[in-house]
């Protein structure tokens, strides 16, 4: 948790600090024995101050005007029914009623980063661990963990479209139960590559999905037009064995052709690292 008292007024509670300390158990246990709903906490909507929701207001204004150039439509899709407020901080209440009609995800609020095993129990069970918290004013370009406007904003819309909800939570389960040192490293690159920095062909040209890209506006139109990085055509064998770097715009970006080639891309690969066929679903 941060130290900053403005930034961590909304999870400054015991409910946090218990939920913090049994995510931080999960590496731990056996994957049978992790229980999600112990990292979960209370949105305390009104604990956000004037200045956060200002901020929102600033980030939402900022990002709109080039999201619907540069976005995915199936991105597009899931933003649009969300209808997310303009002028403030959004309730996950009002997130979770759309999400349980589209594909069954839930967004769950937690008090900050949850360690890799602890993260994946929860997207295995279709809900989305969602930081609360969200950036000081003055920090609207750079921050280097997750807050609410990334997570809400850049991650939650895919997260109502069937196909690629079903991929998140073959995901979650492959790298929940997998020990395999090896794998695990291949299935962070995976997620790095994909979820936060991809883009996907629609309409005759590249589009941006990476919650990565949606919630940068520098970093989404380099991906999308310069010169510099090079853009390869999505296959998980050479994504799962590309390197990354995490302080600077990528030098590397991969294209889907479709999200049902994530999905089916990942669920072969799920069956090979767990030895048996992957059910999704409610």
């Amino acid at each position: 948790m941060q130290g900053d008292t403005h930034y961590s007024q909304i999870i400054d509670s015991e409910e946090a600090r218990r939920a913090q300390a049994a995510a931080d158990e999960a590496p731990s246990l056996p994957a049978s024995q992790i229980d999600q709903t112990r990292f979960y906490i209370t949105q305390h909507w009104d604990r956000y101050s004037p200045k956060d929701h200002l901020t929102w207001k600033t980030l939402y204004e900022r990002r709109i005007q080039t999201l619907r150039q540069q976005a995915s439509n199936v991105f597009l899709s899931g933003f649009d029914a969300f209808n997310l407020p303009k002028d403030h901080v959004p309730r996950l209440s009002e997130v979770n009623k759309v999400l349980q009609g589209k594909t069954g995800w839930q967004s769950r609020a937690v008090p900050g980063y949850l360690p890799p095993k602890a993260f994946f129990a929860c997207l295995a069970k279709r809900e989305f661990p969602t930081t609360i918290t969200i950036r000081p004013l003055e920090k609207l370009d750079y921050l280097p963990e997750p807050d609410i406007f990334h997570d809400v904003y850049g991650h939650v819309p895919l997260h109502a479209d069937p196909v690629f909800a079903d991929f998140l939570q073959t995901y979650g389960k492959a790298a929940l139960q997998c020990d395999d040192p090896t794998h695990v490293k291949r299935l962070g690159r995976l997620f790095w590559f994909t979820v936060e920095f991809g883009l996907v062909k629609e309409d005759g040209r590249l589009k941006i999905y990476g919650s990565g890209l949606m919630s940068s506006i520098g970093e989404s139109q380099y991906s999308l037009e310069s010169d510099v990085p090079e853009r390869r055509p999505f296959d998980l064998e050479q994504v799962c064995e590309t390197d990354f770097k995490i302080d600077h715009y990528q030098p590397i970006y991969y294209v889907l052709e479709s999200f049902e080639q994530l999905r089916d891309a990942m669920m072969d690969y799920a069956e090979k690292v767990l030895n048996e066929p992957v059910a999704t679903g409610r």
